[in-house]
């Protein structure tokens, strides 16, 4: 008999278990980076909506225009502003744009309460889905604004608006998801790795928007559009809510050499071990992540009540049970200031770089995903710190005491070169998105899987979007704030910055 090629060996090394987590991970993984690559464009298009007017302002817009028309079928509009794209081309620009910002995160501060609720009583996969078409849209919309000439500020606004409320059936969605396929094993470092897609999405959504935004800004907003709504597709096709929805039977087997995992029952051909080595200790990734799912095996001695409001077995918590949950209300409070500095740099890097390093806003653009992959880095990091020390708010804290001075830094350097600033944009990165991430993943899935909800999983969607929600009000006020502040100075922004990361800290030193 041949021997197998070794692809087909690599491939049958797997259970089918563990090719279903594999693919459960990578689909929440690019569809949660879609809802962010289609929020990332209103940060690069802002330095294209209003421009610094020069003396030969003429000239310049007149030579646009030939360019424009050669290089793309879509005619500039005739009363474009020579300092921008009229509401926006005033001296009050700054708080135009902020407003834009504040209409977008208020709306998902607010429907993030709601939509955890929801969530956990209706099927994730058409939920999700149903999301994802509708910021499809209304993400499109915004970008219609340039190709239908629409210059009326309200029209931006309720787009933002609508946009904000749709994109909150995403992250309870895939938490809720991601935890019921996944066990408490190692789980601040996979929930990590599995939180990058937050920064592949900004890198994503800031490459495409940078590419248009100089010579045509709305497609800047409407490719993104168009994506989320084809993920929105293959969402509804592929998405597989929980582990027994592939008709797996959860039903304990008579036979003691018979595992239950997330995917299905299954069979473990191994030779019969003694009472010795079944007493070793097993590595926690491989006995909670790959064969034994905490989520579908049920004891023997265990009374689980079955009912018939829950699609698993389990009825929805209320508001108020999960902010009974220890922890919930303060870790919440804690991702309000964490979050108020990471979408404050989301939504105002691009043209803080603009302001500071005179690049256009394209360079600009491109120069701030920099920020995006020291964040990949810091959420992996805290991950993997948290789970050695098993101490998620001393990894938080530990951070965020180095954010605060970082920030100082960060403004004082970037004044000194390109160089310096590629270099702390990657460690402010790093230690602002770490306990951003950390709190939003691990942190929400270890409260709603906590021991007091005695293994009610279904609260983990209305606990994430508790912590989220909260977050929430925190990324509605920081780009608020520094609309209304960068107009006396960039540095009384980083000032804000330190004294929210200062508060975040306080909030974790409780918790401890």
């Amino acid at each position: 008999m041949a021997q197998l090629p070794p692809g087909i060996r690599f491939i049958t090394s797997f259970s089918r278990d563990q090719w279903y987590r594999a693919f459960i991970f990578s689909l929440t993984f690019f569809l949660y980076a879609s809802f962010h690559l289609s929020r990332k464009p209103i940060s690069i298009v802002k330095g294209e909506l209003h421009k610094h007017c020069t003396a030969s302002h003429e000239v310049e817009v007149n030579s646009y225009k030939e360019y424009a028309a050669q290089i793309q079928p879509v005619k500039k509009p005739s009363n474009v502003s020579q300092c921008g794209w009229e509401p926006f081309d005033k001296n009050n620009y700054k708080q135009l744009l902020g407003a834009l910002d504040y209409s977008f995160l208020c709306a998902y501060a607010v429907g993030m309460y709601l939509s955890g609720i929801i969530g956990e009583r209706l099927p994730i996969r058409y939920y999700l889905t149903v999301g994802m078409l509708a910021s499809g849209l209304f993400t499109a919309m915004f970008g219609l604004g340039y190709f239908y000439n629409i210059h009326n500020l309200w029209f931006y606004i309720m787009a933002q608006i609508a946009n904000g409320l749709v994109q909150t059936t995403g992250w309870p969605s895939v938490v809720t998801c991601i935890g019921n396929w996944f066990g408490k094993g190692r789980r601040g470092l996979i929930m990590g790795i599995w939180n990058s897609h937050t920064s592949v999405g900004n890198i994503l959504g800031s490459l495409i928007a940078a590419y248009w935004v100089s010579t045509c800004w709305g497609l800047s907003f409407v490719m993104p559009g168009v994506i989320i709504a084809v993920m929105g597709i293959v969402c509804f096709l592929f998405l597989i809510e929980h582990p027994k929805d592939i008709s797996c039977s959860c039903t304990p087997s008579s036979s003691s050499k018979t595992f239950l995992n997330g995917a299905c029952r299954f069979r473990v051909q191994m030779p019969t071990l003694n009472a010795k080595e079944t007493s070793k200790p097993q590595d926690p990734e491989m006995q909670h992540l790959l064969i034994d799912s905490e989520n579908c095996s049920v004891s023997l001695n265990s009374s689980t009540v079955v009912t018939g409001e829950g699609k698993h077995g389990t009825s929805a918590i209320s508001f108020l049970g999960a902010l009974r949950i220890p922890g919930v209300i303060e870790f919440s409070f804690c991702l309000l200031f964490a979050k108020l500095v990471s979408y404050t740099f989301l939504f105002w890097l691009p043209l803080y770089i603009t302001n500071v390093e005179h690049l256009d806003a394209k360079r600009a653009g491109d120069l701030s995903t920099l920020f995006d992959v020291g964040g990949i880095f810091g959420g992996i990091l805290a991950g993997l710190i948290s789970d050695r020390l098993e101490k998620r708010a001393s990894t938080c804290g530990m951070m965020l005491l180095l954010a605060a001075p970082t920030l100082y830094m960060f403004s004082a350097v970037s004044k000194m070169g390109l160089e310096a600033t590629v270099v702390m944009l990657l460690i402010s990165g790093a230690l602002v998105n770490g306990p951003y991430a950390l709190i939003t993943t691990a942190v929400s899935a270890d409260l709603g899987t906590h021991k007091s909800l005695k293994g009610n999983a279904r609260a983990l969607s209305t606990v994430t979007a508790i912590i989220d929600g909260t977050g929430s009000v925190g990324a509605a006020l920081g780009p608020l704030l520094a609309g209304l502040i960068s107009p006396s100075g960039w540095n009384n922004v980083f000032y804000m910055l330190m004294v929210a990361d200062a508060c975040a800290l306080l909030v974790s030193l409780k918790i401890l």
